[in-house]
């Protein structure tokens, strides 16, 4: 959840500190306590930035009853990193029993504020900037502390019928968002497994059975380096021009002209791989894969290279300031290989597996993008929801 800053406090709105908002404000323990391999989950700043708050350290219960005395987390309550990362939070939307370090602050919100609104808030840069502001950023590790926290302003709307209608809008946005980031993931493991059964033989698609031959990369195609350097790209550029990272920049003329798999020879070893095909350049430090011979499929190459080169790059690179690879890791590279036939079935299964994860992650793309426009709009007041419309919903 982003959203910009608002220069002015909007009609019917009101600005007003975290202490005039919350009921209470305070730390976790300032000891570090004793771990037990079970017992009472123990929240620490990890456990906000990564989301995790079950493999989490753990402490016994007779700790856990001490420390609950003066901070006892509850369902509503909002934990905001202080110490080491600022401003960070995350709600307690459940029915929590935990103990809290004093590298987290504990946030309960009280009956002038929606509880979900705050939490929304807190995810603006509007906020974040404010704990900057009034945080101690020369101390290492970074803080805030704890007396700057209640003068921290939250903007928000008179009616707490309103603050509720933007929480749930935000809300219904970040569901959405976080739903298709699980159905990616879950589409590329997927993909993943496809590919691991696909690429080993381990699954056959129907109709082949023959077996499967064994070939060197050198021996089934043309393997060679660019000529071009980072200072001949043009921006505007017709040609695409592929340089030593997984951006492709773009050059005025090519020296190629055919299907290639480009792979740089150095930085991000075995893990950016292109394929094209048509007119590109190509950098000296970045390897050509082309005139692939009758008996493979360029697709599949690159396939198979995806999965499977990484390891045997990082086994065979030359060890310097920085791994880089050379020719003959290339053309000793393994490669199984069914019929041809095969091959071209299994590149389009695969081709099909990678089409629908782009779609997805673009979907992706732009469902953040329309939550990040949406808290923007909703959260500095310049667009309010309609009241019980089905433009509303």
């Amino acid at each position: 959840m982003e959203s910009g800053n608002a220069a002015h406090v909007p009609d019917g709105w009101v600005e007003r500190s975290l202490g005039e908002l919350c009921d209470v404000i305070t730390d976790g323990t300032h000891h570090t306590p004793t771990y037990v391999p079970r017992g009472i989950p123990f929240f620490s700043v990890e456990s906000v930035t990564n989301g995790e708050f079950v493999n989490v350290k753990h402490i016994s219960p007779e700790e856990h009853r001490r420390l609950i005395s003066r901070c006892r987390p509850q369902r509503g309550d909002i934990l905001m990193t202080r110490i080491g990362s600022l401003a960070d939070t995350k709600l307690l939307d459940w029915d929590v029993e935990a103990s809290i370090y004093v590298s987290l602050a504990l946030l309960r919100p009280g009956p002038k504020i929606d509880g979900r609104y705050l939490y929304v808030f807190t995810k603006s840069r509007r906020f974040v900037k404010a704990v900057e502001d009034r945080s101690l950023l020369w101390a290492i590790p970074k803080k805030i502390n704890m007396g700057d926290i209640a003068h921290v302003p939250i903007c928000l709307p008179v009616d707490p019928s309103e603050q509720k209608r933007i929480a749930d809008a935000v809300f219904t946005a970040d569901e959405y968002v976080q739903r298709l980031s699980r159905l990616l993931v879950k589409k590329q493991q997927i993909a993943q497994g496809l590919a691991q059964q696909l690429l080993t033989g381990s699954t056959r698609l129907a109709g082949f059975s023959a077996p499967w031959g064994e070939a060197r990369l050198g021996d089934v195609a043309r393997i060679k380096t660019g000529s071009r350097n980072n200072q001949d790209k043009t921006p505007s550029g017709p040609y695409p021009f592929f340089v030593r990272s997984a951006n492709v920049e773009r050059i005025d003329s090519y020296s190629y002209d055919c299907e290639a798999i480009l792979v740089p020879g150095e930085g991000g070893i075995g893990s950016i791989f292109h394929y094209i095909v048509g007119k590109f350049e190509a950098h000296q430090r970045v390897y050509v894969i082309n005139d692939f011979g009758d008996s493979v499929n360029g697709r599949f190459v690159f396939q198979y290279m995806k999965h499977y080169f990484g390891a045997h790059a990082m086994e065979n690179s030359v060890k310097a300031t920085v791994d880089s690879l050379r020719l003959p890791t290339f053309k000793m590279f393994p490669l199984a290989v069914p019929e041809l036939a095969e091959q071209e079935a299994i590149a389009r299964a695969l081709d099909d597996a990678g089409a629908e994860i782009r779609v997805l992650t673009e979907r992706l793309t732009k469902a953040r993008a329309v939550k990040v426009s949406l808290m923007q709009e909703l959260l500095t007041g310049r667009t309010q929801l309609p009241v019980g419309t089905e433009e509303a919903k």
